[in-house]
């Protein structure tokens, strides 16, 4: 009797050890810097605009989320496979990944932009691109944008697998260009090895590569998530709590309209 008792204790808390594991929300994002949305301390914990939405999204969504490191490469392949549940690392909206994955409604959209040395007569048209070296993260809409409309005149459009990398490069002078968001490229202008350059130009809006702003990326099979985290991003900005953590990091309106 004892062992048949102590059997269903077992199997009782495995049970509930599984339930609560499986009613976590696991939100995949990228481990590496992307200021001011995501910024690492010494101890390698995460802070940040994109971070602080994290958090209050799914406190209006009552959903128990937790991050978890993936590297941007196979960010969607883990989505896709059950490792995360959802998305949510500036991940633009566009139609080659609702091919294969769903979004929610944007969080937020910024002007993606060209920066090279100040130096050089560069601007935002494909002709001023003749035989540079243009550097962009892989699996981004800059690479997307950059392919279909810079690949004619360009030496090389160079996947990097952090953005780090890129202006990394462009600071030493071993590429010429790099197409990045506004917001992290003002980063990256302010800081010391930005000093070499300066923005160029904002690209035009291109849906088809550029997407449509941000969005938390989700399996195509998860309407009832989805309709949760449309629910909270839609509350988070009329109740206020969007704009109060917007405010401490940005001085523009990043939602970019509606």
């Amino acid at each position: 009797m004892k062992k048949i008792m102590l059997g269903m204790i077992a199997g009782a808390v495995l049970a509930m050890t599984g339930t609560a594991h499986a009613e976590k929300t696991r939100v995949g994002f990228a481990p590496e810097p992307y200021p001011p949305f995501w910024v690492a301390d010494a101890n390698g914990n995460w802070t940040g605009w994109e971070v602080e939405m994290i958090d209050a999204v799914c406190a209006e969504a009552k959903l128990d989320c937790e991050r978890v490191p993936v590297a941007w490469e196979g960010i969607i392949p883990a989505l896709l496979g059950g490792k995360i549940d959802m998305i949510m690392n500036s991940m633009r909206i566009n139609d080659e990944r609702r091919k294969v994955i769903d979004f929610s409604d944007k969080y937020y959209e910024v002007p993606t932009v060209v920066v090279a040395a100040k130096s050089a007569t560069i601007d935002t048209t494909p002709e001023s691109m003749d035989g540079k070296v243009i550097g962009v993260q892989v699996s981004t809409g800059q690479q997307a944008y950059a392919e279909k409309n810079f690949a004619a005149h360009a030496s090389d459009i160079r996947g990097y697998n952090t953005q780090d990398e890129a202006y990394q490069d462009l600071a030493a002078g071993r590429i010429d260009v790099v197409i990045d968001g506004v917001v992290a490229m003002n980063e990256f202008l302010k800081s010391p090895s930005g000093a070499c350059c300066e923005s160029k130009g904002v690209l035009k809006r291109d849906p088809s590569t550029l997407g449509e702003g941000y969005g938390v990326g989700l399996r195509k099979d998860d309407a009832a998530l989805k309709a949760k985290i449309n629910a909270a991003i839609a509350a988070i900005r009329k109740n206020g709590t969007y704009d109060a953590i917007t405010k401490k990091y940005f001085d523009f309106d990043i939602y970019g309209g509606d």
